[in-house]
C-alpha cells in the first residue's frame, strides 16, 4: 500500500526507507530525518532558466566524463551504497547538479556529493537554499554551488576552500561565469535569462 506522508515523520524522525514507501507523486526532502514539502511546483520562469542551464552546461559536458542531471532526482548527500535506506535521513532533489563520478549515479538516486550543485530561488525556497541547502552542500562537499535568483537576475557563486564555501562574486544577467571544475567552460548569463 502506497502511504502519503504521515504526520509523525514531520518531526525529525523521517528516514529514507520511510519516504520510499509513501505517495510517489509526493515530492519533498529531508535535512536531519525533518521533511520539507517541495509544493508549489516551478513557475515557468524557473523552468526556462533551468532548461537554458541544462543546454548550456548539457553541450559543454557532452565530451566529458561529467552528467547533469535535473530535479526531480534525490540525492542522499551522506549516504554510500553500503548505507542502509534506514540510516539515510538527509536527501535533497536539487534544481541542477554535476556529477563526475559515475558510481554515484544509481538507478533511481545519487549517492554522495554533487561536484556542482545549482539552485534556482523561488519566495518559497529562498530561505531554505541560502541557508539550510548552503550549510548541507558545504559539509558533504559540493565542490561549487551556485544560487540563481530569477528575480533580480543573478547569480550567486560559491567554491568550497578548505571544506569551507567562499563566495566568488555575485554575476548579473550581463557577465560570464568562469565554471572552477572546467577551467576551460564559461556561461553567458545573457543566454540564461530570458
Amino acid at each position: 500500500m502506497i502511504l502519503s506522508m504521515p504526520q509523525e515523520y514531520t518531526n525529525g524522525s523521517s528516514s529514507y526507507a520511510d519516504y520510499l514507501q509513501w505517495n510517489k507523486d509526493l515530492r519533498c526532502e529531508a535535512f536531519d530525518g525533518m521533511i520539507v514539502n517541495m509544493t508549489p511546483s516551478p513557475t515557468p520562469g524557473h523552468q526556462k532558466i533551468q532548461v537554458e542551464l541544462s543546454v548550456e552546461i548539457g553541450s559543454y559536458l557532452r565530451e566529458k566524463d561529467c552528467e547533469i542531471l535535473t530535479a526531480p532526482l534525490d540525492v542522499c548527500l551522506f549516504a554510500t551504497p553500503e548505507t542502509p535506506n534506514e540510516e539515510i535521513k538527509n536527501w535533497i532533489q536539487p534544481d541542477l547538479m554535476i556529477v563526475c563520478d559515475p558510481k554515484k549515479i544509481e538507478e533511481k538516486r545519487i549517492i554522495g556529493a554533487p561536484d556542482l550543485v545549482i539552485e534556482i530561488l523561488s519566495p518559497a525556497t529562498a530561505r531554505t537554499d541560502r541557508l539550510t541547502k548552503y550549510n548541507k552542500y558545504e559539509e558533504a562537499g559540493v565542490k561549487e554551488y551556485w544560487i540563481v535568483d530569477p528575480h533580480h537576475e543573478t547569480v550567486e557563486v560559491f567554491v568550497l576552500q578548505d571544506q569551507s564555501f567562499e563566495r566568488v562574486d555575485v554575476f548579473t544577467k550581463n557577465d560570464v561565469v568562469k565554471v572552477s571544475l572546467f577551467p576551460d567552460f564559461e556561461v553567458q548569463l545573457n543566454k540564461i535569462f530570458p
